[in-house]
């Protein structure tokens, strides 16, 4: 027997707001990432001087597209309530975070507003994404 409580509470929307906003998130990843596949050399890309850059634009596109569609299919998951989306999805904006920290310097806001998000959404699974299960029921 589990000791977690598994009744429904008002808070089960914490959940419901970390599925739709990995799936947002993972549709902007997968669009960056097709787009510095499909331009590898566009005016859009342009690294700042002295920042942290791990990849070549096309590297760097194929990371996000494959975060991006990782992302869409947890969050997916997620708002099934299955167990299993919400280890795999905190791991998943983890590493989306240390993405974004690696562009900080060539976009720093649009960073600082992702890097918000992904704690918001940790948070929200952490804390009550048990819940989602239980509102399935």
């Amino acid at each position: 027997m589990s000791t977690v409580d598994t009744n429904t509470t008002g808070w089960v929307g914490w959940g419901w707001f970390a599925a739709i906003v990995i799936m947002i998130a993972g549709v902007f990843d997968a669009i960056y990432g097709l787009v510095a596949i499909l331009m590898p050399n566009s005016a859009y890309f342009v690294a700042a001087e002295g920042g942290l850059i791990l990849f070549d634009t096309s590297g760097w596109g194929w990371w996000h597209l494959i975060l991006g569609v990782l992302l869409i299919l947890v969050g997916a998951a997620l708002i099934t309530g299955a167990t299993w989306a919400r280890v795999v999805a905190i791991i998943l904006v983890a590493l989306n975070a240390f993405g974004q920290l690696a562009l900080l310097p060539v976009q720093p806001w649009w960073s600082l507003v992702v890097l918000t998000l992904d704690i918001l959404v940790i948070y929200a699974l952490t804390v009550h994404g048990h819940e989602l299960k239980a509102a399935r029921r």
